[in-house]
């Protein structure tokens, strides 16, 4: 069973993720001291966690993580400002990521400690 989407959010603030903006089903986080941004979704009642498609490359490593459910198809929505823009059914296109779900609070430590890693390299 997934977490919920109020663990997640009081999690991600533990983690001390901050947020910058909330607008309908999607709030933009950033990676703690990192200014990586990353989205968290309300898919109907299910919450995801969605990166840059850029991270597809460290997917199967994220995968792994125990808790940790990768989605087989991109998150697209328009409000993921600070991502690529991918065209599927509208000529403009439009903003797409990587998106996750979690079993357990722990697979989401490690996933947000994992990102912190790749990030620093």
């Amino acid at each position: 069973m997934a977490i919920e989407h109020n663990q997640i959010v009081s999690l991600l603030n533990e983690l001390e993720c901050r947020t910058n903006f909330s607008i309908k089903k999607v709030t933009e986080y950033m990676l703690p001291k990192l200014k990586e941004p990353f989205y968290l979704y309300l898919d109907g009642k299910q919450a995801q966690l969605v990166i840059r498609p850029a991270y597809e490359v460290f997917k199967a490593d994220l995968e792994a993580i125990d808790g940790v459910n990768a989605k087989a198809q991109y998150c697209h929505y328009s409000e993921m400002t600070r991502f690529p823009k991918r065209v599927q059914k509208s000529v403009n296109g439009i903003h797409y990521g990587l998106a996750f779900s979690f079993d357990t609070s722990e697979g989401l430590k490690a996933f947000i400690e994992k990102l912190i890693a790749i990030n620093q390299g």
